[in-house]
């Protein structure tokens, strides 16, 4: 009864997990309305229209006051903050974007700085401009809009918040890191998530993009000048026993529900088989 409790209680939400979850809905919210409103803003233009500039869709967009302006000052705002609340701590934050100041700095008494996926950032950075690159590339050929390219940014918003909720293709697959606490390229994520706004003509998008741009080289800065911040091995902050998220329980339980389903679908398949050739053999 009492292993049962303390159960419950590893895999109760912190704050911290609560606010990644609100996170990944007003972002939903978000891109659904952006969308909804772009459908809308390319079925009301005439046929054969020319694709607009950067400046003069964002404009377009937003000139008629009502729901297209505030949309757009929404995604604006709501972004640009949370960007902004980055730069400073906060016990509402991921301990992975957190482990960068100096106050969650607990001293281990170890002095060998140990980061071991710090070598597959390049990588990462690599594939990620190669997956963004032809991209830019039909923007700039006038295939893709500026609406297109927000889309796209609101998509790796929600994303991002999938890769720290329940599965990160660059932490299973290049960093292998512990969890999101541990992740070299947290402070990444707001950069990756507006590269597609790089290369639209916008005061509106180069603000969101200027901004994660600063957020990044501030993110590295502090690694190459307090690498001993980044590392568990010097760092007691980045511990299990202090880390305030606890989200690594809930992906344990989506990994455990997807190997119990596939191995009830295999087990329900196989049945089905003997089944089958029981019956055949039955017929004959």
């Amino acid at each position: 009864m009492g292993e049962n409790k303390q159960k419950k209680r590893k895999i109760k939400l912190t704050s911290v997990g609560v606010l990644h979850f609100v996170r990944l809905g007003y972002r939903s919210i978000l891109f659904i309305l952006f969308a909804i409103i772009y459908i809308d803003y390319r079925l009301g233009l005439p046929k054969g229209s020319v694709l607009l500039s950067g400046a003069e869709m964002v404009s377009d967009l937003s000139e008629t006051v009502g729901v297209r302006t505030v949309v757009l000052g929404i995604i604006w705002i709501v972004f640009m903050v949370d960007m902004i609340l980055r730069f400073f701590p906060s016990d509402l934050e991921s301990p992975g974007s957190q482990k960068q100041f100096s106050r969650n700095y607990i001293k281990s008494g170890k002095t060998e700085i140990v980061v071991p996926d710090n070598n597959a950032t390049m990588l990462v950075a690599l594939i990620w401009v190669c997956l963004n690159a032809p991209i830019g590339a039909l923007y700039m050929a006038g295939i893709l809009d500026v609406g297109i390219m927000i889309l796209l940014s609101c998509a790796y918003s929600i994303c991002d918040m999938i890769c720290i909720l329940f599965f990160c293709p660059f932490q299973s697959w290049f960093l292998k890191n512990k969890c999101c606490g541990s992740c070299r390229i947290y402070n990444w994520d707001y950069a990756m998530m507006f590269t597609p706004l790089f290369f639209v003509n916008s005061l509106y998008t180069w603000s969101l993009l200027g901004m994660s741009l600063l957020l990044l080289i501030r993110w590295e800065v502090t690694f190459y000048r307090y690498p001993e911040r980044f590392s568990e091995d010097t760092n007691e902050y980045l511990k299990c026993a202090n880390c305030t998220e606890k989200l690594c329980s809930h992906k344990k339980q989506l990994h455990k529900l997807w190997k119990d389903v596939a191995a009830f679908t295999s087990e329900r398949r196989s049945r089905l088989r003997a089944d089958d050739a029981e019956s055949r053999g039955e017929v004959r």
